[in-house]
């Protein structure tokens, strides 16, 4: 199934319920849009194709956050490099899933989910995978990161364990995790139009899902001091585990 198959396919309404949530998931705790995103319209489609449908609209949210985030001096002057290796990372993913059968990675993308709930639960106890070097665990992470996000659109997961294994603070780590997915997304954009599967029509039919993404993003920051972090992120666990599960079934069906 090709992305504007899939736009054609599903209900407008859907796919903006759907953008509309991620959006604001991303708003409230700086980032997961594709995160969560990827999976729900896996649902009802292939991994590439999501991929493709959530393409602008993640663009749009990771420019926008970067944006609003500031003090740019403290993390992206300090860590860019990691994007750079995400980018390389991002050219053999982008590649492969073009290339091959894309639903078996419906259950890659259902273990980037489960992993991410486990670093979740780990997050206070660093792996020692790090050690000062520093260099190579951007070449490491970064291409790992890259790879993960052009076949399934997921590197939240080896960016958090990165970032706890550097301690990075909170607000850098937002900010270095929106430059790695831009990062990716444009190396998606240039391999998937280079193949001629992302063109102007495609373009033009997800242009209203990334206004729907920027708006509830917008929002999603605006209520992010009035709902406890703590409780949202309880209920976003929760659904992600759900999604994890029914993706695994569904890759057995």
């Amino acid at each position: 199934m090709s992305g504007l198959s899939a736009l054609s396919d599903a209900p407008f309404l859907l796919l903006a319920g759907i953008v509309l949530f991620a959006g604001l998931v991303h708003g409230t705790l700086g980032l997961g849009f594709p995160m969560v995103a990827t999976p729900l319209l896996a649902l009802s489609t292939d991994v590439r194709s999501a991929i493709l449908i959530t393409l602008l609209p993640t663009v749009a949210v990771n420019l926008l956050s970067i944006w609003r985030g500031g003090n740019w001096s403290q993390s992206i002057a300090r860590h860019w490099p990691l994007a750079v290796w995400v980018a390389f990372g991002g050219v053999l993913g982008s590649l492969l899933i073009l290339r091959v059968n894309p639903e078996p990675f419906r259950l890659l993308l259902a273990a980037m989910i489960l992993f991410y709930l486990w670093i979740q639960r780990h997050r206070d106890h660093p792996l020692g995978l790090v050690l000062g070097r520093i260099r190579l665990s951007y070449a490491l992470f970064g291409l790992l990161a890259g790879f993960l996000a052009g076949t399934v659109n997921v590197m939240v997961p080896v960016l958090i364990v990165f970032a706890l294994e550097i301690g990075l603070v909170a607000n850098a780590m937002v900010q270095v995790f929106n430059l790695c997915f831009l990062t990716g997304k444009a190396t998606q954009i240039a391999i998937f139009a280079t193949d001629g599967i992302l063109n102007g029509t495609m373009v033009a039919a997800t242009l209203p899902l990334a206004l729907v993404a920027v708006l509830a993003l917008l929002v999603g920051m605006r209520i992010r001091d009035h709902i406890p972090a703590d409780r949202f992120r309880r209920w976003l666990k929760a659904l992600l585990g759900a999604m994890a599960g029914v993706l695994i079934v569904q890759t057995f069906l």
